[in-house]
């Protein structure tokens, strides 16, 4: 039995327009996705607000964000979506408790440190034989592996950073922005940064991907400034060691610094204003669609990152 009359009222396209628009973030894709009128989605969204009491999804300049209630909603409503095509197709629905499997996931390290570790966790908890190998992740997104299935999943920074990704489907995991770190015996006055005492410190530049351009020398560009790079890390973490005990700065996702930053050793500041802030995404292949495997794997990332 139903634990309100609100959800009587309530249809497979109204919990399909659910999906969408969490997947999305956007009225106007989620029309064109499932050849449906705004209106259509707009009236869909607010049955669904008044079934569950909540306001479900919250307009930004950008995008949609899901609020509290419609991110513990998403993974329910997605497996009524695919218990009802079971009903229709018969398909078998994966069993991680089956056998074990191998998944291949192309991550930079941001990936490695901030996400994997509780994905980890997740499956030794539940006894799970689930085995994860990543790639690093290099200038462009592997289209040709992951089409083929070699493959499963890509983990990218965004929004829009990679115009190899726009074939693939795709889900905002993550937002972020840049902090400065610093040794403590060195922290600027007032805990700041502008753009003039920015670069004039010399910084160390992580690399956890291979890039010709980043964020932060194509942001100061813009500004007509440039800072000085004394050397450049292959992680994060041994980019850390280079800054201890000198006036070096490092520009850290923030996330990333309150993980894996020793706060008795460093001090982390704000940068210069108006530096962008960023997304972390997954890419996953439109025939991926139909792998139950891949569509849970999908799913453990998507809690683990909620």
């Amino acid at each position: 039995m139903l634990n309100s009359n609100l959800l009587r009222k309530l249809d497979m396209q109204d919990l399909m327009v659910f999906v969408a628009v969490y997947e999305q973030s956007s009225v106007t894709e989620v029309s064109e996705t499932l050849c449906v009128s705004q209106s259509t989605v707009s009236y869909c969204l607010k049955k669904l607000r008044t079934s569950f009491e909540d306001e479900l999804f919250i307009h930004t300049r950008n995008a949609m964000w899901p609020t509290s209630k419609a991110t513990s909603m998403y993974s329910h409503v997605v497996n009524i979506i695919k218990n009802i095509n079971l009903c229709h197709s018969g398909i078998n629905v994966f069993d991680p408790t089956e056998k074990e499997i191998i998944f291949n996931i192309c991550a930079p390290e941001y990936f490695e440190l901030l996400i994997l570790p509780d994905l980890l966790k997740s499956f030794i908890k539940s006894h799970l034989p689930i085995i994860v190998n990543t790639h690093k992740f290099h200038k462009d997104v592997p289209v040709e592996q992951l089409v083929d299935g070699r493959i499963d999943l890509v983990i990218c920074a965004g929004p829009n950073f990679h115009r190899d990704a726009k074939p693939f489907k795709s889900k905002i995991l993550l937002d972020d922005d840049l902090v400065c770190v610093v040794d403590k015996h060195f922290t600027p006055p007032e805990n700041k940064f502008n753009l003039d005492t920015f670069v004039a410190r010399q910084h160390i530049f992580p690399t956890p991907w291979t890039s010709d351009t980043n964020m932060v020398d194509g942001w100061l560009g813009k500004q007509g400034y440039t800072r000085q790079i004394v050397a450049r890390a292959n992680s994060y973490v041994a980019a850390l060691e280079m800054i201890s005990g000198t006036d070096l700065v490092l520009m850290l996702p923030r996330r990333l610094q309150r993980r894996i930053c020793d706060e008795t050793k460093f001090a982390f500041c704000k940068p210069p204003s108006g530096l962008p802030s960023f997304t972390i995404d997954m890419l996953w292949d439109r025939k991926a669609e139909q792998n139950s495997a891949n569509t849970w794997l999908r799913e453990q990332i998507a809690k683990v990152c909620a």
